[in-house]
């Protein structure tokens, strides 16, 4: 069975509380006996202390504690782009001219708690959001390991929810993914880290995601529609560089983004018979009008579960706010 962790501090004002992980049991918690400061230390050596906890043994009052996010700040934060159909096909972009998977950082400092604000600076007025699959790394990743769909347990220990903030007008304009995706804030993770059993690593296709904005739904589509699967891409990122248990991967979003590509029209103009400078001038300017960027008193809504409600990953609620 799915063992739910929660990462959180005892006092919900003071930030420099510190931090422990529990196990959630209907509005209260367990706390785990050892103490683990990072999330690859809780993954490594904490998870049979998790699954060995009872509801008998829940004495903290979630109510009462200010939910961190499940993955800690010296952790990698590693993302996919592009990798689903339908976010690729709302960017104006062809899949057939994308067979290739797009990888891409955030800064680990940009991680913030499920129920944190998201703040907004005060140059960036395109707010966007993208609600993605996270799979944090049960163990480091060998230079050169091949992962099959059969083996995500060997290699992950669980899911959790990442809201990929960012700054269109910052990442657009400027080229700058890193830059318009790793402001401080921009990226809400949790509420839990769902910890899998290996025959539960089989039903990810099935995780439902849905994001809203007011109550609004934005976003709403199933994990299987990936375009580079978890061990596909597990295997790719193991090539390339040294991953760690801990680490998180988030995994892409679908469409219902607010950033949307122009008509054919407009990309054809753009694209012959204005310089580049100006075509983003214009990009940033036509955006402007677009209700669905996020504004300050906006609240984010975000949740991921099977549609049987046997994996539930919580649902990670946010507000934004001016800097």
């Amino acid at each position: 069975m799915a063992i739910p962790l929660v990462r959180y501090q005892l006092s919900k004002t003071r930030h420099d509380a510190p931090a422990r992980w529990g196990v959630p049991f209907d509005g209260l918690i367990a706390p785990l006996p050892g103490d683990y400061a990072t999330t690859g230390d809780v993954v490594r050596a904490g998870q049979a202390e998790a699954r060995a906890l009872t509801r008998a043994q829940a004495t903290v009052t979630l109510d009462e504690v200010r939910v961190l996010s499940p993955v800690t700040g010296n952790q990698q934060f590693l993302c996919q782009g592009v990798n689903y159909e339908s976010h690729v096909r709302e960017s104006g972009l062809d899949p057939a001219d994308l067979p290739f998977n797009t990888i891409f950082t955030k800064a680990s400092s940009c991680l913030s708690g499920p129920y944190d604000d998201v703040v907004r600076p005060p140059h960036v007025q395109l707010l966007d959001y993208e609600i993605e699959l996270g799979l944090v790394l049960g163990r480091d990743l060998a230079a050169g390991t091949t992962v099959h769909p059969d083996q995500l347990h060997e290699v992950l220990a669980g899911v959790t929810i990442v809201n990929d903030i960012t700054a269109r007008d910052v990442q657009l304009p400027q080229g700058q993914f890193y830059k318009g995706k790793s402001y401080r804030t921009f990226g809400p993770a949790g509420p839990l880290l769902l910890l899998l059993e290996p025959d539960e690593w089989r039903r990810w296709p099935e995780l439902h995601m849905r994001l809203a904005v007011n109550g609004q739904p934005r976003q709403d589509a199933y994990c299987r529609e990936m375009l580079h699967k978890p061990h596909q891409t597990l295997t790719e990122l193991g090539a390339m560089h040294d991953v760690h248990a801990g680490d998180l991967v988030a995994t892409g979003t679908p469409a219902g983004c607010a950033a949307k590509a122009p008509g054919k029209l407009a990309m054809f103009v753009t694209r012959h018979f204005v310089s580049d400078a100006t075509k983003w001038k214009l990009f940033v300017k036509a955006a402007q009008r677009n209700p669905l960027y996020l504004q300050p008193g906006d609240v984010i809504e975000l949740a991921i579960r099977t549609d049987d409600g046997k994996l539930d990953l919580g649902t990670q609620r946010t507000r934004v706010v001016a800097a």
